[in-house]
Parts: C-alpha cells; structure tokens; sequence
C-alpha cells in the first residue's frame, strides 16, 4: 500500500487536515492495520517538500494548530500516472512460506510439521476474514475476498508442496 499516493488521490477529492486524511486511510485502506499519527504527518511533510501538496491555511485547534492540505498539479499528475499503470503481478518467485519448506528440507527438520502448522494458520485466518465478510459492509467484502482468494491458492500449494516432499527434498539435499 502506498500511503503517499493514497493521501495524494484523498486530497484530489478535496483539501484535507492530517487528521482526516488518516480517519478516511483508516476507514478505507487501513483495515486492522491503522495508520499511526506519526506517519500521517511525516507523510505529508515529504509530499509538501517534494512540491506535491501545500498548505492552504492554518487554523488554530485544541493542540497543535489544523494544517489544511491540498493537491498540486504536479501531485495530481502523479496520482493520476499512479492510477493509469497496473500493478506488478504478485506474487514473484520468492516467497517465506517456500524457503521455510525448503530450508525445512535442507535442515533435516519436519516440513510436514511446518506446513500442517501454516495450513491451521491459514484457515484460522480465513475463519476470521468469513466473519468480516458476514458483519462488513461492501468495502469489507470485498477486501475480505481478496485476501481469501490468496489464502485459498496457498492452502493449495501447501497441499501440492506437502503431497510432494519427498521428490521435493531429494532436489534440495545432496
């Protein structure tokens, strides 16, 4: 997730304070990961050095004074590039889960042990993202839908991987 172009595209529906742009990050992008007070701030402090948002005025507040932010043309040149160009494809061909089989293999340690381990993981978390599916609204859904898609396809390489250890540590160990 990219939280200077996230703030960058918030802004570019209206000029914001610090402490909405993290409400609004929260309530949309920060799903059981919300963003600390500290990174909305020096965020924006980078976007403002590098020319892409300015203050627009500042009002006092309770503590320290309401920095109103808003988009430049040269920040909403880039959230606009930003969300023109795909994606990279994931995942790449490194990933934790395959290292740790491997280095599992490679250790004389129980790779079947490990990826009965990361199976019960994974369906304890996708237990929990079906109940965010149940009580949330559609952004929930949807992002509950997504991180169940690639769970799924990982608990089907875990069943792949564990159907193959044994072809697959002969091809690790000399």
């Amino acid at each position: 997730m990219s939280v200077p172009m996230t703030f960058l595209g918030l802004l570019e529906r209206h000029p914001s304070h610090g402490y909405d742009l993290k409400r609004d990050y929260d309530v949309f992008f920060g799903r059981g990961k919300p963003l600390p007070f500290g990174q909305v701030y020096s965020t924006l402090s980078r976007l403002a050095r590098d020319g892409k948002v300015v203050i627009s005025e500042v009002e006092p507040g309770a503590g320290p004074d309401r920095k109103r932010y808003v988009i430049t043309d040269l920040g909403a040149t880039e959230v606009e590039q930003w969300l023109t160009q795909p994606v990279e494809p994931e995942p790449n061909l490194q990933s934790v889960l395959f290292s740790k089989v491997v280095l599992s293999l490679m250790l004389d340690r129980s790779a079947e042990d490990y990826l009965d381990l990361q199976r019960r993981a994974h369906l304890e978390r996708m237990r929990e993202l079906t109940a965010v599916k149940r009580a949330g609204g559609l952004v929930d859904l949807l992002l509950a839908d997504h991180s169940l898609y690639h769970l799924e396809a990982d608990l089907r390489w875990i069943e792949m991987t564990a159907a193959r250890l044994d072809a697959l540590k002969k091809a690790v160990r000399p």
